[in-house]
């Protein structure tokens, strides 16, 4: 190539700059999910010792730190591939290969399970049909709603999306309505407080588990070669959708803990009876139609989180094989949806195979939930220190501001690394071992390129291959 951005348009296309800032809050809160809380609010409810809505405030600050970080960088590097754009500019080719890597594990598994919930719960609405073929259904329908293109799957999805605030609405009515007629089933502070004692501790375990819940709002990045309007429009919507989720999430939380009929300390003797602890407080307070209609949502919801996660995956796996870090035939981009159809559809086949052979186990579920976050949590924390490599050590951008660009991505990586570490072995054992294998291929990917006629050593943090301009 000659060196310009026009004949790597040629070679590998380009993404299309249709989508507003409504269409960027649209996809994060989709692939959030407003009412996530339903499903892992016993479980919640039973860590914290009843202080649920607590739990909730914690990890939207927790998660406020990751938010900071990628409007930070989303600026030094409005493109596609999100983190692993970012930690290549800050840290390097290597990590940054790592930081894409891990965040792959994230991507790849969250709309699996997504699916998987959904699948779930049109199986308890028609059990006639397995759940795995609901599963596969909801993987086709989103699919090609993808390769559509980026611009009609935001216009579907915020149809979905204003159905499952509405149906969120109505449940807030519902149990404000109940608790002025009939009172709270406990204290009216216990859901901040703890309904047998208060500790911190407990609130900081259940938090490793309710960060579950934000995953989703970084996807926001991965569409920033698609925004008209510039980087700072994804920035905003980045750090708009995390406050308006952890807003929702506490207010669901505290209603439904004001409306739970046993207390956390029987919830958490019976752990079966956790994850149904919404839908069981939900129909013993207000009736069984406000039970079905949160599953109904909770089922389309998750097919549409997972849509959002799927574009997500698939603008990922684009940016690194743009870059020579995955096979170049994934870099392609549809000239007539303008979406990189080969990527999406790539993401597709392994979240299929991964959510139907869940949906086919009595455990699946289980064993998909205990991994997805270890890989999103570690490209996190590379996301941070790809902050304090590009503006405090290299200064790229003059004199840093010590706050924004140290003391914030400093205290939000450590809290990571304390919420991984109090994440289960199981998911430790899969994200190290995720991580071996992408150190063998980078190993291997750095053989190839110093062997002899191979491209030279890699370019050094924020610096491009002479080979392309941007």
């Amino acid at each position: 190539m000659a060196g310009s951005t026009k004949d790597r348009e040629g070679d590998q296309g380009t993404l299309r700059r249709t989508l507003g800032f409504r269409d960027l809050v649209v996809y994060g809160l989709l692939f959030i999910a407003p009412m996530a809380p339903v499903g892992v609010f016993g479980t919640l409810d039973a860590k914290s010792g009843g202080a649920v809505a607590l739990v909730y405030v914690v990890a939207t600050v927790v998660m406020a730190f990751t938010a900071f970080s990628y409007a930070q960088m989303v600026r030094v590097a409005p493109l596609a591939g999100s983190v692993f754009t970012y930690a290549r500019k800050g840290l390097g080719e290597g990590p940054g290969f790592i930081a894409g890597w891990m965040a792959m594990l994230d991507y790849l598994l969250i709309p699996a399970v997504a699916y998987l919930f959904s699948g779930i719960a049109m199986n308890a609405l028609v059990p006639e049909v397995s759940r795995w073929v609901w599963t596969a259904i909801a993987v086709l329908v989103t699919t090609l709603l993808n390769l559509w293109g980026v611009r009609a799957a935001a216009r579907v999805g915020f149809v979905v999306l204003a159905m499952e605030i509405v149906v969120l609405l109505v449940f807030v009515v519902s149990a404000v309505w109940v608790l002025v007629r009939d009172g709270a089933q406990r204290g009216w502070l216990t859901p901040f407080t703890g309904d047998s004692g208060f500790s911190m501790t407990a609130v900081l375990g259940a938090v490793s588990v309710a960060v579950l819940s934000y995953l989703g709002f970084d996807a926001i990045a991965s569409f920033a070669e698609e925004v008209t309007g510039g980087s700072a429009k994804v920035a905003r919507a980045v750090l708009f959708c995390l406050v308006l989720a952890g807003a929702l999430f506490i207010a669901q939380s505290y209603l439904a803990a004001l409306l739970e009929p046993v207390s956390s300390a029987e919830l958490a003797a019976d752990p079966a009876a956790q994850g149904s602890a919404f839908y069981d407080a939900v129909d013993a307070s207000v009736g069984t139609w406000l039970h079905d209609l949160v599953a109904v949502s909770k089922a389309i919801g998750a097919a549409f989180a997972a849509l959002a996660g799927q574009a997500a995956a698939g603008r990922l796996v684009f940016a690194m094989a743009r870059e020579r870090r995955l096979p170049g035939f994934l870099a392609k981009v549809d000239a007539g949806s303008g979406v990189p159809r080969t990527a999406i559809l790539g993401a597709a086949i392994v979240t299929l195979v991964a959510a139907v052979w869940a949906a086919r186990r009595d455990n699946g579920l289980d064993l998909l939930v205990s991994v997805v976050d270890v890989g999103a949590l570690s490209a996190f924390v590379l996301l941070h220190a790809s902050v304090v490599g590009w503006f405090a050590v290299r200064r790229m951008a003059g004199p840093p501001s010590w706050w924004r660009h140290v003391l914030v991505p400093v205290v939000g990586a450590v809290v990571l690394i304390a919420v991984i570490v109090e994440a289960t072995t199981s998911a430790q054992v899969v994200g190290v071992c995720w991580f071996g294998v992408g150190l063998v291929v980078l190993a291997v990917q750095w053989g190839r390129r110093s062997g002899p006629g191979g491209p030279g050593p890699e370019p050094g943090p924020g610096q491009e291959r002479t080979s392309v301009t941007r």
